[in-house]
């Protein structure tokens, strides 16, 4: 170690060259989603952010070619509960492939037929000119009923809980393409929130999942089953598993026609099976204190599939997830064999192949398909392609610390590092520490280039998965009930004051940052601690009352019922807990980038805030991007915001840069 120290070049933190840039990180930016079968074809979505940020569809050819289904400006993607979800379906039709997608500028769905001469994708839906108008997710195509059933989002006036949603048929014939009434609707609106109906195999029962203000799907949502009667209309729903304080994340149908399920009435989500007929409790399968599912925050999401063989494809583990195949007969669970560490929360399968999405500290994410007939698992799409050389990539440890009470709090670690730069003896290096959104999420231990562009440069970054996050169980995500902006924001100071005590940090240079919730944290961090020495706040929560009154989309507007307490009880909780009611406490310098067409998280919050700034002393940057809503994607967006938060660490940390980097200009 120590003749390897001496070959390298002694400079400061900070100061190191670096091949990563922010154009290299933003092109990398995102990650392919949403995998399905078409007849025995593969297809998922892939982000282009050189496009102006859109999803693009793409297939892989018979002879293993990738290909774009659509070329620009269609963008497949869904604003259904603003957060979208699965936006495209296929089948095998007569002609070829069929597919049904979701188009992000008018949300109506399309049909296309891309081996058909001549042919363009067709409305399937109407427009309409109220409130935020006809959404679509989770489609699911029927050929032999000619239609495509799926969830329906309708705005029935301005303001954003002016919404309904159902389930509807829609025909594949383009029928509805200008008539509203000619969507069938197979459910009644009952039920704030639902996901896309699952049909069974003999095509008698439909399942699907329901859930209610207050309560967020990862709180208690129910399992609902219907017979299906002659005439394709649904008959009276009934309740078959979940609860109030049972979360059911995703339901399926095996090749024999029982009902298979992800719950959590053990504080873990594991998957269960049951005979809809019977009326009776599930059945666990598999029993560990690990997760199968996860958080619903996008309807579709999928954790597993169950295959023609009876086996079942899962994604699962704690704090982690792999890809493996389920025995639900024996309970045992084989793992595919490769070089990941992380799972998406997509899988498909088609005969005794599987397809998902994966990640390592060393590797983006790709679309990985197993053969579970020999085990062999392989990339097959998207594949990792390193753009510079890889001893220029973070070396993370996984890291347990102690909070307050001796709670546990996990996170992954990133030091420094550089294959030709070394730091003198006497110097700690900066940290930055970084809070996900969510809450209700967590931060994969995956390769990103944004981590990499700070750690090769000599600024540390320490992901925390703070109280309140998922991949733990239920008790741990709980600890941030009513709790928001206490437990978080501990969490994360624990963490970066640990890595200071231990010499890791220089206890003068942490910085905080992070995005929606994770923005959040860190605003309340710069307001009520003095731990940190500047921050970085994107798109995020500032303002509790104006949430609950209006200010924000209806998916999360009774999520702070748990996250802080019911408004009318705990009304002076949401004074007390907001920054943009003690912005006069912040006194450590900040970047605040917000994107102006954002309806999570309105601009409004964010100009509030820094109005409350002018004059304070308090040196400050306010970027918000035209175009832009909640989460970046545009390149020059994304370039733009990386390179701020550069210059912002290193006038504040003193670091001599290497390289061109834009000076932000920081007010007072």
């Amino acid at each position: 170690m120590g003749e390897e120290r001496d070959m390298r070049q002694t400079q400061a933190y900070g100061s190191w060259p670096s091949p990563i840039d922010a154009a290299l990180a933003a092109a990398h930016d995102g990650s392919p989603a949403q995998v399905g079968f078409v007849g025995a074809e593969a297809w998922w979505t892939e982000p282009r952010p050189a496009e102006g940020g859109r999803r693009a569809l793409v297939r892989r050819s018979p002879d293993g070619v990738e290909e774009s289904v659509l070329p620009a400006p269609w963008n497949v993607r869904s604003r259904v509960m603003e957060y979208g979800g699965q936006a495209w379906a296929g089948a095998e039709g007569a002609a070829g492939p069929l597919v049904v997608f979701a188009n992000f500028s008018d949300q109506r769905l399309y049909a296309y037929e891309p081996e058909r001469p001549g042919d363009v994708p067709r409305p399937l839906t109407p427009l309409s000119d109220v409130g935020g108008g006809l959404r679509y997710v989770d489609p699911c195509v029927h050929l032999d009923r000619g239609e495509v059933w799926c969830v329906m989002e309708e705005f029935t006036g301005e303001a954003p809980t002016d919404v309904r949603r159902v389930a509807v048929a829609v025909p594949l014939d383009g029928s509805a393409a200008q008539d509203r009434a000619a969507l069938r609707e197979l459910t009644d609106d009952r039920h704030r929130f639902i996901t896309g109906p699952r049909l069974s195999p003999d095509g008698g029962r439909v399942a699907w999942i329901a859930w209610d203000h207050p309560r967020m799907p990862w709180d208690g949502t129910e399992l609902l089953v219907a017979d299906v009667r002659a005439d394709s209309t649904f008959g009276a729903p009934r309740a078959v598993a979940g609860g109030p304080r049972e979360s059911i994340a995703q339901v399926e149908w095996s090749v024999d026609g029982q009902l298979l399920y992800a719950g959590d009435q053990t504080g873990w989500w594991n998957l269960y099976r049951q005979d809809p007929a019977d009326g009776g409790r599930g059945t666990p399968l598999c029993t560990r204190d690990e997760e199968f599912a996860g958080p619903l925050w996008q309807v579709g999401a999928g954790w597993f599939a169950p295959l023609d063989s009876g086996l079942i494809a899962v994604v699962h583990g704690k704090g982690a997830t792999s890809l493996g195949v389920l025995d639900p007969e024996t309970g045992e669970v084989v793992d595919a064999a490769g070089p990941w560490t992380e799972f998406a929360s997509t899988v498909a399968v088609c005969g005794a192949r599987v397809a998902g999405v994966a990640a390592s500290p060393r590797s983006a994410y790709e679309v990985v398909e197993l053969d579970t007939s020999t085990g062999r698992a392989r990339v097959i799409g998207a594949p990792h392609d390193d753009p510079v050389d890889t001893a220029y990539y973070p070396e993370p440890r996984i890291r347990t610390f102690s909070g307050p009470a001796g709670r546990e709090i996990h996170a992954h670690v990133y030091p420094p590092h550089h294959p030709t730069r070394v730091a003198p003896d006497d110097e700690r290096p900066p940290y930055v520490v970084w809070a996900h959104g969510g809450p209700t999420g967590r931060s994969p231990l995956v390769l990103d280039l944004e981590i990499a562009y700070f750690t090769s440069r000599g600024i540390g970054v320490a992901e925390v998965n703070y109280g309140g996050s998922t991949g733990y169980g239920r008790a741990y995500r709980e600890r941030l009930r009513e709790q928001w902006g206490v437990v978080d924001v501990e969490d994360c100071a624990a963490v970066a004051l640990a890595l200071a005590d231990e010499g890791t940090a220089d206890r003068d240079r942490l910085a905080i940052r992070g995005g929606s919730a994770g923005g959040w944290t860190t605003a309340a961090s710069l307001t009520t601690t003095d731990v940190y020495a500047c921050g970085t706040i994107i798109y995020p929560v500032l303002d509790l009352t104006a949430w609950v009154d209006g200010g924000t989309h209806d998916f999360e507007s009774r999520y702070l019922d748990s996250l802080i307490g019911p408004f009318e009880e705990a009304r002076a909780r949401y004074v007390e807990r907001s920054p943009a009611e003690h912005a006069d406490r912040v006194t450590a310098p900040f970047l605040l980038l917000q994107g102006l067409d954002d309806v999570i998280c309105p601009p409004a919050q964010a100009e509030r805030f820094v109005a409350e700034l002018e004059g304070r002393g308090v040196p400050y940057a306010y970027i918000a991007f035209e175009g832009e809503g909640h989460g970046f994607r545009r390149a020059d967006t994304l370039i733009r915001a990386l390179e701020a938060e550069l210059s912002l660490y290193a006038q504040v940390f003193g670091l001599n840069l290497t390289g061109p980097v834009p000076t932000l200009e920081l007010v007072k």
